[in-house]
């Protein structure tokens, strides 16, 4: 019974993770942060449990509720959402 509930807690977990850094990058395709996963999971689990395990449905909960974020949480999300600097190639000219 431990194992079942140590894998369902870990897809919790990866489920959470996922949405709280989809939140923040600008392509899904992302790999989801160790950082956010850490940080999110507890306000995921007290603001979204009801979305649970559906991403895009946790997603749009912690959009919703990002006023009531975790300052934690409310950090890694506001950083990663700050525009990276994209990089350049040489000039070609």
């Amino acid at each position: 019974m431990g194992l079942i509930m140590s894998h369902s807690f870990r897809q919790i977990s990866f489920a959470i993770a996922f949405a709280a850094s989809a939140l923040t990058l600008p392509n899904a395709a992302h790999a989801y942060s160790a950082e956010a996963q850490q940080m999110c999971t507890s306000d995921a689990l007290r603001l979204c449990s009801s979305e649970i395990p559906n991403i895009p449905r946790i997603t749009a909960c912690m959009m919703q509720h990002k006023s009531e974020l975790s300052p934690e949480c409310r950090a890694v999300m506001d950083r990663d959402a700050a525009p990276q600097p994209t990089k350049t190639g040489p000039d070609l000219e």
